[in-house]
Parts: structure tokens; sequence; C-alpha cells
């Protein structure tokens, strides 16, 4: 009798925790008492709404038959969520408790694994399973070498060119120019040097007025992927050990196709975004994440007018005789460990949201890319457009046009996760620019003198001028990689 009632107590105190038989985790849930999930992320305006409508989908089927409800709340920018995070695990007052699932990049996901237990979610998935996603998207989730999987792709983006189409064929037709030299970095440089003159020569009376031709949203994605074009990877990350590799002749070149062109007025960077340098006229095109693509400007405004325009999507350009790679982003999500049947739910919506036919609807408004490989498909794409009647944006639509049909044949590529990372990229992103704009504001002052520009840039472009850009540039970036 005491041993039937020991099994007994057993079987009645067994947790809710139990494996499927593939081997997966799972958890009995209750749909009369559903598990509620916080999760929080950084999108805003349209990509909001359309995450919000498919939580508001999930709820009321999946997750109501299961017992799972969903409550999503966006942080503002990415950089608000990342401090509300760091602010949770923190335990700074007046901070919120951590979410269930939370959008991030590896960087700031490492970060908060070493304070915090995050879920491994390989517990949740197969490998059959893992293998419908593309590769190098949840290899990136595998960023602490540890064989667990903390971060989790639900929609990732690259980079792309965005034109004004309305002045482009103007100019095009004025000079010849054509869209295929668009595809490479020199291309751009000789194509803004023939757009300055242009512009330059409907004044003549004014000398050196020419406007610039080209921008670009991410500076540290032009030392990263441009070094992984010509064979180097620019931080590498060996048994925990991080290696810099600045290879001057790499950087000369780098800095030849993007410092010089802009000192000489042929590049700029004037607002927040290059997308609102296109909207005041003061750029024709410029490179960014193809997320950006649906805030593509549809008029320019000037002070005297505002004129419609069309646009153009390519591929971002690449560097002449350079491997094929384009830059992989995007945030992740992770899990918080809680308990076992959040943690279950948590794995059930992400595997809900990332079936094509959800995130299909989430991408065709914004601009993201799909996770899945069957998902990456305009055929597919068109299929959910069509049997959900869904309004679709023209420059998401031409976007993903580009970019799906580009991962097929081209291999994502993203920087390995290290302690400072984020500080290391954002002397990429702001060291060389940052140098260009004063350098060019003081190029500016000159003509205005009556100097030439070409008289006027001539001292920032010599080989002592890179020397002494190359020198302390090496030395900021080691101390921020380094914590020196």
């Amino acid at each position: 009798m005491k041993k039937f009632v020991a099994m007994l107590l057993a079987v009645v105190l067994l947790p809710v925790m139990a494996f499927a038989a593939d081997g997966t985790k799972t958890a009995q849930l209750d749909p009369s008492n559903p598990v509620s999930l916080t999760v929080w992320h950084y999108y805003n305006g349209a990509q909001q709404a359309a995450y919000d409508e498919l939580v508001e989908r999930f709820n009321t089927t999946v997750g109501k038959e299961m017992g799972i409800y969903v409550q999503s709340f966006s942080q503002g920018s990415v950089r608000d969520l990342e401090t509300a995070v760091i602010n949770a695990v923190d335990g700074v007052i007046g901070a919120e408790p951590l979410p269930n699932i939370f959008s991030t990049y590896a960087d700031t996901a490492s970060a908060v694994q070493k304070k915090c237990d995050l879920v491994d979610l390989k517990e949740y998935f197969t490998e059959e399973e893992l293998s419908a996603y593309v590769d190098s998207y949840i290899g990136e989730g595998y960023f602490n070498n540890d064989g667990h999987l903390y971060l989790f792709p639900v929609a990732k983006s690259t980079e792309i060119l965005m034109i004004n189409a309305t002045d482009w064929e103007d100019f095009a037709e004025d000079t010849g120019s054509t869209l295929e030299e668009l595809s490479t970095v020199e291309g751009i440089v000789r194509v803004a040097d023939r757009y300055y003159d242009w512009t330059d020569a409907k004044t003549p009376d004014v000398a050196d007025d020419g406007k610039a031709f080209y921008g670009r949203d991410s500076v540290s994605n032009y030392f990263i992927l441009g070094t992984k074009q010509m064979g180097v990877d620019i931080f590498t990350v060996k048994d925990g050990q991080l290696t810099i590799n600045a290879d001057k002749e790499l950087m000369r070149r780098l800095w030849e196709n993007f410092y010089v062109p802009f000192v000489r007025g042929r590049f700029d960077a004037l607002g927040k975004f290059r997308s609102d340098d296109v909207k005041t006229g003061d750029l024709l095109c410029y490179t960014g994440s193809s997320s950006s693509a649906m805030y593509f400007p549809d008029t320019v405004e000037t002070d005297d007018d505002s004129i419609d325009i069309d646009h153009i999507i390519l591929p971002a350009p690449m560097f002449e005789n350079g491997d094929n790679y384009i830059v992989q982003q995007g945030a992740g999500m992770v899990v918080t460990k809680s308990d076992d049947k959040h943690e279950y739910a948590a794995a059930v919506f992400l595997k809900w949201f990332t079936q094509p036919e959800n995130s299909l609807r989430f991408v065709v408004e914004s601009s993201y890319m799909p996770v899945r490989k069957d998902a990456h498909s305009m055929e597919m794409l068109d299929k959910v457009i069509a049997d959900n009647n869904l309004r679709v944006n023209s420059k998401s639509y031409d976007c993903l046009k580009v970019v799906i049909e580009r991962t097929h044949d081209v291999p994502g590529y993203y920087t390995a996760v290290f302690p400072n990372g984020s500080k290391a990229r954002s002397i990429l992103d702001y060291n060389l620019l940052d140098q260009a704009k004063e350098d060019k504001a003081a190029v500016d002052e000159q003509v205005a003198l009556g100097v030439s520009r070409e008289d006027a840039a001539a001292p920032y472009i010599t080989d002592e001028a890179f020397e002494a850009w190359y020198e302390q540039f090496v030395a900021a970036l080691h101390a921020a990689a380094f914590n020196e």
C-alpha cells in the first residue's frame, strides 16, 4: 500500500514539462486559463501596425485554442529598446521587469546572457524544423559558441540602393549614365563626378555649386562588408580572442571611395537618414537598409516647390572584383528564462509567427525579409497577397523583389560577437563620417570665398592626410574594442 501511494503521489506531482516524441520540450497548457506572454520590440508606424495585426491574429486562433495570449509593446527605437532591456537586467530603479520575449541584436543578447539566463531554443525545435530556416539566419543565433540557440530570427534585412527615378531619368538621358554603373562602389563614385558636373553646369553664372549624388546610412556596414568583399574579416574572434584586421591598403581603398568624394562634394549626409536628404533634393540616391524602403519619399520638397518622384530599387553596390557578399542585419528575438509553460508558449508563438503564410503578411508591409527558406519566393509572396487580399506597399514589394532574389545567390554576412562590439561598430559608423563632414564644411567655406572646389579639397586628399586619418582611426578602433 505504501508503494502504491508513493507511485500515485509521484504521478500527481509530475511537472508540467514533458518531451514530445521528437525529443523537443513541450508543456501542458489550459485554454481556460491562458498563459500571458509579454513581448518588447522596436517596430513603429506601419511596421508596428503589421506586427500588431499578426499578434491579434495569433491570439484569436492558435493562441485561443492552445491557451496563449501575447501582449506586445514597442519600446521606441532600437536604442530605446536596448536601454530598457539593460535597465531591466541591471535592476535599475523604475525599470520594468524583463519580458518573456524581446527583440535584440546579437551583441545585446550576448551581454544579457552573461547576466541572466536565456532559453536555449534548440530544446523546442527539432533539427528538421531549424533546417527550414535560412542557414546564416539561424547561425547568427549561436553567438556564444556553447551550442545553444539563444537568438531566433523572425525578420531580417540587408542593404539596397534606392534612387530618385524621376531626376535620375533626366540626368541619365543627358549624360548617358546607366543603372549598371551603379552596381559597384567605384561606379557610384564615377557617376557622382558626372552628376556634380551636370548639376554645376545648370547654373553657369555660379561656380562650383554642383550637387551631391550619393549618401550612405550605415558607414559601419561599408567598412564591414567592404573588407569582407575584399577578402578580409575586419573583426575575427578565435578562442575568445578578438583580432582587428584594419589592413592599411584596404583602408586606403575604403577612404578613397567614401571620404574623398565626400569632401569633394560628390557625397553627403545632412539629415538623420539619407532618405531625408533625398526628400530635400540634396541627394539623388543612397544605400540603406532594405527595411527602410517604405520610408523612401514620394516627393522632393524644396523651398520653392514640391515635386512627385518615383523610385528605383537596386542591389547595394559592391567593390569591383570583390567577393560576392551582402550584409545580413536585423534583430532576432530571445526568450527569457521563466517557467516551463511560458517558455513553451513563447516557442509556439515564434514558430507560428515565422510560418510563411504569417511572416509574409508582415514583410509585405515592413520591407523585412522572411526567415524561412520556403518563404523566400516571390511566388509564395504573391500567393499570400492574393489569398488574403492584402494591401501592398509598392516600395516594400519592389524591395522584396530585389532582396529575395539576391539572397538565393549571395551569402549573407554578419560579424562575430565580442565584448564592446557595439562600441567598435560606433567607431566604424562615425569616425570617418565625422571627419568627412568636418573637412567638407571647411572646403565649402573656401568655395564660398571664391576658391575652386578642387583646390580647396586638395589638402584633404593627400597621402599625408590619409596617413594621419588612418593612424588615429586604428587607435580609436582598438581603444573601443579593447576598452583601452
